[in-house]
């Protein structure tokens, strides 16, 4: 079994005790957790305080080794649950604070049993993870957010996650004529950087698990094609906006002289005295600008004219004070060389009035502006998309999460709320803050490309998705339930909308988490949930010792990460890669893939094909291809020398498919010429023909 090798020096050898687990708190989440374990085929007992009147699972207590009606941070019920003799405790009450408390004494009665807790202490969780051991936590209502933001997008990305400082993602790409994918062979698409989960030809059925493609079929026009990848690195971008920068800057002062000549300019000033009135004080403080420079124009021509021995500086500087009120204090200041005459006289006065007038109306309206700036703190809120965007209705804790996601895509998105929120948090996100209804008719429904309703109460997610498919009956919809119940019967009143029920997809993550493994992310893939799930080998481990090839087409997960034990890491690595002590793996896998591995080679996917090798074209093919046979198949290289040298001869060791074809390729590269035998597949009782699965298993 797939147990940590620390588990399996302190724990006991006993199956019981390896096949316990406890459930405290039975809402929502602790009934998904329940019937998640199930899954694995091992034995739950669960604590509850209060036992609810009705089950949102119906019979779960039917599920259960053992109900036991109390509070959970009793040593005594602890005691009385058996926690000695089991191997993990799930702690999913709604109260952090009994969480943990629960968790102190548990830990307390049993060192070793691995502790799965909810909480959304994040740095509290960090403390308690190094103190107590063998301890994770999660926040269920973060878990499912990626989740939410890409079923939002509707493009190609289905899951994002991050995995030793690189961006991932899972794309579905349906294939077009011209495409670069176009014409290629399905295997030709591995490389370093991507690896291919599921390929659909056109008008065939979607495959209901990974590895169900022909690496020999070459991808046509209409075909589907899911793989995951290493995003693009921003390496690219930079060396991109080193090579444009000075084009950028061209176009920036070019940008600068367009608008300054007059033909330009004049729209501008037009569009902009149209604006102003709407602004009523942008359009005083713009008159009262213009009138101070055209005075002050006047007043330096009009004194450097009757002052012909002063500078241009000092007669504009006069005109200045002049505007300032300094009519009293200028006239000495000047060159008395002739009378001055009346009318410039009262012409300095004029200016003196003017300025008194329009400049004190300026420092009015930019202390106005200040005192503005200082109550308001913060800019105001861009404003609502008009097509073409995205609808987030609850700004929660999920809400605004996947808010934050789709801004990191660069996406058009409002949000919805019926509380003002901090300007604070996501500044650059428009929200509505009103009543459901009116926001949503201010959100432009009708032309949003999606709604995802996330809520924390489900009956207004209820509400505000029938009214936002009425609305827009052409848009995606997503939205967030709690309970299994009405998320089966909300998918099929609205079976073109998405119901993702936010403590089903965290359950999952419980469950795997409680085998000991760390669940890095989740997301949606084919309706189901793909945990990308993070396996650490030791001596004890049933991955021990295997080729990646096993673990993947045996158990049907998808390694993309391997690390050896002196910390090396390589993404998508090559099926011949065998594991061993202290290696690392990341997988994508369902919660079936984690429960093959859980329960081990008798639960693995049959290897139903072998490899005959007819002839060599060429001496060195026997060398080349004896080399290839042990690297691929995992057997011995002496005996993949004995076939070399006694051909035709068919290999004994059985592969997977996707082996014995990687086989036969390499087998033709090294200028052999070898087949794929089907043999007969015990688990189908049929026989598997050559070129054609007719199960999933082989």
């Amino acid at each position: 079994m797939r147990v940590s090798a620390s588990f399996h020096q302190q724990a006991s050898s006993s199956q019981t005790k390896l096949n316990r687990f406890l459930v405290c708190g039975l809402g929502s989440l602790g009934q998904q957790c329940v019937v998640a374990l199930k899954e694995f085929g091992v034995s739950v007992i669960a604590i509850e305080e209060i036992l609810p009147r009705h089950w949102e699972i119906p019979n779960l207590p039917n599920l259960l080794e053992e109900l036991i009606v109390g509070d959970c941070r009793q040593e005594s019920v602890l005691e009385q649950a058996k926690i000695h003799y089991c191997r993990a405790v799930l702690l999913v009450t709604s109260s952090d604070r009994v969480n943990i408390e629960t968790a102190f004494a548990a830990r307390l009665l049993n060192p070793q049993t691995r502790l799965v807790v909810r909480s959304g202490k994040e740095n509290l969780n960090e403390l308690l993870s190094d103190r107590l051991g063998n301890y994770v936590s999660f926040e269920p209502t973060q878990l499912p957010i990626t989740a939410f933001a890409l079923a939002a997008l509707e493009t190609e990305t289905l899951g994002f996650f991050n995995l030793e400082g690189q961006e991932l993602r899972v794309v579905k790409r349906q294939i077009k004529v011209g495409d670069k994918f176009y014409g290629c062979l399905t295997h030709q698409l591995n490389s370093s950087i991507r690896r291919v989960i599921s390929h659909k030809p056109y008008l065939s059925r979607l495959p209901e698990s990974v590895h169900q493609w022909e690496p020999d079929t070459a991808i046509q026009g209409g075909d589907t094609l899911i793989y995951v990848e290493v995003a693009p690195q921003s390496v690219d971008d930079t060396e991109k906006s080193t090579l444009t920068t000075k084009k950028k800057r061209k176009r920036f002062w070019r940008r600068i002289a367009q608008r300054i000549v007059w033909k330009n300019l004049q729209p501008r000033l037009r569009k902009f005295w149209q604006l102003s009135y709407q602004y009523q004080t942008r359009r005083v403080a713009f008159i009262c600008g213009i009138t101070v420079l055209f005075l002050l124009l006047c007043g330096t021509g009009l004194f450097g004219w009757y002052y012909p021995d002063i500078t241009v500086r000092d007669a504009f500087y006069a005109t200045a004070v002049l505007l300032l009120g300094g009519y009293g204090d200028l006239f000495g200041e000047l060159p008395q060389t002739a009378p001055m005459p009346g009318w410039l006289q009262l012409f300095s006065l004029g200016l003196t009035l003017a300025g008194t007038a329009f400049v004190g109306v300026l420092y009015a309206l930019l202390t106005e502006t200040l005192l503005t700036a200082r109550f308001q703190f913060y800019r105001r809120r861009p404003s609502v998309p008009q097509h073409n965007h995205i609808v987030v209705v609850g700004l929660g804790r999920v809400g605004l999460g996947v808010a934050a996601q789709l801004q990191e895509f660069k996406q058009p998105i409002v949000g919805i709320t019926n509380t003002q929120l901090d300007p604070r948090i996501l500044p650059e996100l428009p929200v509505i803050a009103d009543d459901l209804a009116n926001a949503l008719k201010k959100a432009n429904l009708p032309t949003a490309r999606s709604v995802v309703v996330a809520t924390d109460d489900e009956m207004v997610n209820l509400e505000v998705g029938l009214m936002a498919h009425t609305l827009n009956p052409l848009g995606t919809l997503i939205i967030r339930t709690f309970e299994e119940g009405l998320s089966k019967k909300l998918a099929q009143l609205l079976p073109d909308a998405q119901v993702l029920c936010a403590y089903a997809l965290a359950a999952e993550a419980f469950a795997g988490a409680a085998f000991g493994e760390n669940i890095d992310s989740l997301f949606r893939l084919n309706n189901q949930t793909i945990l990308v799930t993070e396996y650490a080998i030791d001596a004890e481990d049933t991955l021990h010792d295997l080729l990646l090839a096993e673990v993947a087409y045996g158990y049907g997960v998808v390694p993309i990460v391997y690390q050896k034990a002196n910390g090396i890491s390589e993404f998508m690595p090559p099926d011949d890669t065998r594991l061993e002590v202290g290696d690392r793996m990341v997988v994508l896998a369902t919660s079936q893939g984690l429960r093959r591995i859980e329960q081990g080679m008798d639960t693995m996917m049959p290897k139903c094909w072998q490899v005959e090798v007819k002839q060599v074209l060429t001496p060195d093919a026997i060398f080349e291809g004896s080399n290839a046979i042990a690297h691929i198949s995992g057997c011995d290289l002496s005996t993949a020398r004995a076939l070399m040298h006694n051909l035709p001869g068919t290999l004994p060791v059985p592969l997977y498919k996707h082996q014995a074809q990687r086989l036969v390729r390499d087998l033709s590269q090294a200028e052999a010429i070898a087949r794929l035998v089907p043999i007969v597949c015990t688990s189908c009782q049929d026989i598997i023909r050559l070129g054609k699965v007719e199960d999933s298993s082989c």
